[in-house]
């Protein structure tokens, strides 16, 4: 069987596993087993991904498989990655297994949950395994699906309007994808559907192009929280488990970015080269817009809920400026907040669990009371203000200086407005912190609060150790994400320039 088959096979497992099981023990017991099984696939399939690439293979895409599905459309069950489908793997696997930890202690209907949060999962790892235009859909749909009910019948707030506007506005989002990988499939020939082979033919008229882009990069932008389609996500964060949150800010929104570069950007790059510009206006407002609506917030979800929209926005940020530094940037900042947001969530889920609160108005003096909590908050702060020696610093500085290679003004101008959201970051991650951990205590019921059970702190450690690991050793990332990045940007530019 191939390697990346098993990303698909080992949940559907579990869920059987789910299923037949009797008691939360049993329930723990699968969940622990098929989240350790994934980590420990992932790990594996990074390292075979980097000898490989070490040994001299240079195919655009490894361990690939292909199977048909549906011959009269061309449908195949076509899989295959590069550096960036393995690195977001890798933070799938990581989030997956650390987010079994942290809903550890989840009541009422634990398997249930675990069912659902596991059809997430496999939504997610098949869509960064598949190079066929359907089946990447049919998986990025199946990753949609479950976030309904996990916020609707878990959440917390005002869950059924989360989870009804987070549905609606993604399925909306679904109707704009499903055209434009129709459009791109019949003008490109109708003769295959896997991403590589439509884009080696590079057929595709630039007048069709100019139609279909909008509509695949809009399609993806609205769960990569793209200015203004990125309403639904602070409700949707707010409202959403722990665990829920940490999958769907940390790898549910990465499908978006995911998508407008290997799909949108790479199938159709005339049509990128010359629209890119419009997004670019739209992403730079989405990196200012989220890092100052979280300065006026007053609950912790929804601070780092507009902290996401701010930390997405740059991604597609980085990949509109089309150099091959901001877009390894941009994959490194997918891996980076995947990572640092998890963390965000996995402490802020943990605090209002204890203080039966999130409202920063009435948390205080939490370092007295629940220290490791609230220098677990306090890392993930500084990792989300771009502290260096942590993930965001390596990820933003990359994206920065790549975006900075463009030599015009508006590139260069965008690219400075988009740079003072450091600055707006430190303005409320700092006042968050002084706020809720060091000021006296709020409430002395607060003194009788206890700090993080053993399995939350492994969760968390867990977190902290790739934050931190990302930020002192990047280079591995960098290399395997600029070697896969490379191919790609040099096709687009080169399109554009076969184009005039």
């Amino acid at each position: 069987m191939n390697i990346l088959t098993l990303f698909v096979v080992i949940p559907v497992l579990m869920l059987i596993g789910l299923w037949l099981s009797k008691s939360d023990n049993q329930v723990r017991g699968v969940m622990v087993i098929g989240a350790s099984a994934l980590l420990g696939l992932a790990i594996w399939l990074t390292i075979s991904f980097i000898q490989l690439r070490h040994a001299g293979n240079t195919d655009l895409m490894l361990f690939t498989y292909s199977v048909p599905w549906f011959a009269p459309l061309h449908i195949a069950y076509s899989i295959g990655v590069d550096g960036i489908s393995v690195v977001m793997i890798l933070l799938s696997a990581v989030i997956v297994f650390t987010g079994t930890f942290a809903s550890w202690q989840l009541e009422p209907m634990k398997k249930e949950y675990f069912l659902w949060f596991v059809l997430l999962s496999i939504g997610v790892f098949g869509f960064f395994i598949s190079t066929d235009l359907f089946t990447m859909f049919m998986f990025y749909e199946v990753a949609l699906i479950p976030m309904y009910l996990l916020i609707g019948v878990w959440g917390t707030g005002p869950k059924e309007y989360a989870a009804m506007k987070l549905t609606l506005m993604l399925m909306g989002g679904s109707a704009l994808l499903i055209i434009g990988i129709l459009g791109i499939y019949y003008f490109s020939g109708a003769t295959t559907m896997d991403i590589n082979e439509i884009a080696a033919m590079h057929n595709i008229p630039v007048a069709v192009q100019k139609v279909f882009f909008p509509l695949i990069f809009i399609g993806f932008g609205v769960l990569g929280a793209l200015f203004p389609f990125h309403t639904w996500s602070p409700d949707g964060h707010a409202s959403a488990p722990t665990a829920v949150s940490m999958l769907h800010a940390g790898v549910l929104m990465k499908l978006g970015g995911y998508g407008c570069f290997r799909i949108a950007m790479y199938l159709l790059p005339e049509a990128a080269q010359q629209l890119s510009w419009i997004f670019l206006i739209l992403t730079t407002c989405s990196v200012i817009y989220g890092a100052l609506s979280a300065c006026v917030q007053t609950d912790l979800k929804y601070i780092n809920a507009y902290s996401s929209v701010s930390h997405c926005g740059m991604v597609l940020f980085a990949l509109c400026m089309m150099t091959q530094t901001a877009i390894t940037g941009a994959v490194l900042q997918m891996l980076s907040h995947g990572l640092m947001t998890a963390l965000f969530f996995a402490c802020i889920g943990m605090i209002y669990h204890r203080a039966g609160t999130r409202d920063v108005r009435y948390l205080g003096g939490l370092m007295k009371v629940i220290p490791f909590l609230s220098v677990s908050y306090v890392v993930a702060g500084l990792a989300n203000l771009g502290l260096p020696g942590f993930s965001g610093f390596v990820a933003e500085m990359t994206i920065f200086v790549g975006a900075f290679q463009n030599g015009d003004t508006f590139h260069r101008v965008c690219t400075i407005i988009a740079c003072t959201s450091i600055v707006v970051t430190a303005v409320y991650i700092l006042r968050v912190v002084g706020k809720i951990l060091f000021q006296k205590v709020a409430n002395p019921k607060f003194y009788e609060l206890h700090d993080a059970t053993w399995d939350e702190r492994f969760a968390i450690g867990g977190l902290i150790f790739c934050v931190a690991g990302l930020g002192m050793f990047p280079l591995w990332a960098n290399d395997i994400i600029s070697s896969a990045v490379g191919p790609i940007i040099h096709h687009i530019l080169n399109g554009s320039v076969a184009a005039l």
